[in-house]
């Protein structure tokens, strides 16, 4: 059984929809949620699915190895950011293979800042045609590791941020967790 550990910063959608897809896998397991915020509303929803939860603070996170000594502890294989806005310190990067989704195509739209709304926001204010999702191995730099895998949508010329947000929203749902347990089993 390969165990995952989740890191999140927000609401946790993504974190609740592979949770969802694995619940009963006899291969992959969600052994614990990991959050940087102590109110977000991921925490919650680990809670409603009985899993284990761990909250760090900056100086826990960069300057101590209270996060790397937990993930080992608990045997973690893998680690999946689904919606993590810190950068990863090199403790974790050196010791685990982590796997991040932004929601656009990267290389475009990725980097410090860029997450949520404000990636949206510069699709519409650049006039794209596509936007979409990019699940990437995550490494020392914001939204720069080798690409897994895409999926795009389209963008129209009446599209909002919030609208763009929908269609990224579903793609994220519809094929994250599957490409993790496909990189996974296949590793």
């Amino acid at each position: 059984m390969k165990k995952i550990a989740i890191f999140a910063s927000g609401s946790g959608s993504n974190a609740e929809n592979i949770v969802r897809y694995f619940k009963d896998s006899e291969h992959l397991n969600i052994e614990c949620i990991y959050s940087n915020k102590p109110d977000a509303f991921v925490l919650k929803r680990a809670k409603k699915f009985n899993i284990p939860t761990m909250v760090f603070n900056r100086d826990d996170f960069y300057k101590t190895d209270v996060v790397l000594n937990d993930l080992k502890k608990r045997h973690i294989d893998y680690i999946v950011l689904a919606g993590f806005l810190w950068l990863v310190p090199a403790n974790l990067t050196e010791n685990f293979t982590i796997i991040n989704i932004h929601p656009a195509l990267l290389p475009k739209y990725g980097g410090k800042g860029m997450y949520g709304d404000k990636v949206h926001k510069a699709v519409i204010e650049n006039n794209e045609k596509k936007s979409g999702i990019t699940i990437h191995y995550v490494n020392d730099k914001y939204d720069d590791g080798q690409i897994i895998f895409q999926a795009e949508c389209d963008i129209s010329s009446d599209d909002t941020p919030e609208t763009v947000a929908q269609k990224v929203h579903g793609l994220e749902y519809e094929h994250f967790p599957g490409v993790i347990e496909k990189l996974i089993l296949n590793n």
